[in-house]
C-alpha cells in the first residue's frame, strides 16, 4: 500500500468555505479512480490544502498525478502540488477493529 500526501497553497480568493464546498463537489469523482483505496481531502489554517491518498500500487498513484489532474490543480491553485510518497508498513484501523501488516511494496534504497 502507498500513501501519497499532496499539498498546495490556496490562493487568497479560496477561503475555508470555498475550499470545503469544492471538495464536497468533487469527492464523488474519485470513486472510480484506478487503484485508489481512499482519499482524505485536507485543509489547514496555514493556507494549505490537498489530499492524503491511499493507493494499491505506486504505478496507479504516479499515473494519476499527471495529465488532466495536474493541469486542473495548476489552473485552480496556480502552482504544481508538492507530492510525497510513502510505503505503508502497517495500518491500525480502530473503526473496523483491525490491524493490517503489508509486504514490501517499494524496492528499498540500495546504499551502494
Amino acid at each position: 500500500m502507498i500513501t501519497a500526501v499532496v499539498r498546495y497553497t490556496l490562493p487568497p480568493q479560496i477561503d475555508h468555505a470555498a475550499c470545503r464546498e469544492h471538495f464536497h463537489k468533487i469527492a464523488p469523482n474519485f470513486r472510480e479512480v484506478t487503484g485508489l483505496i481512499s482519499k482524505h481531502f485536507i485543509w489547514s489554517e496555514g493556507g494549505w490544502a490537498g489530499g492524503v491518498y491511499q493507493w494499491e500500487r505506486i504505478e496507479d498513484a504516479t499515473a494519476f498525478y499527471t495529465g488532466p489532474w495536474l493541469e486542473g490543480i495548476i489552473q485552480r491553485y496556480g502552482m504544481k502540488p508538492q507530492i510525497d510518497f510513502y510505503e505503508v508498513f502497517a495500518v491500525t484501523d480502530n473503526t473496523r477493529g483491525k490491524v493490517e501488516l503489508f509486504e514490501e511494496a517499494l524496492p528499498p534504497n540500495d546504499p551502494e
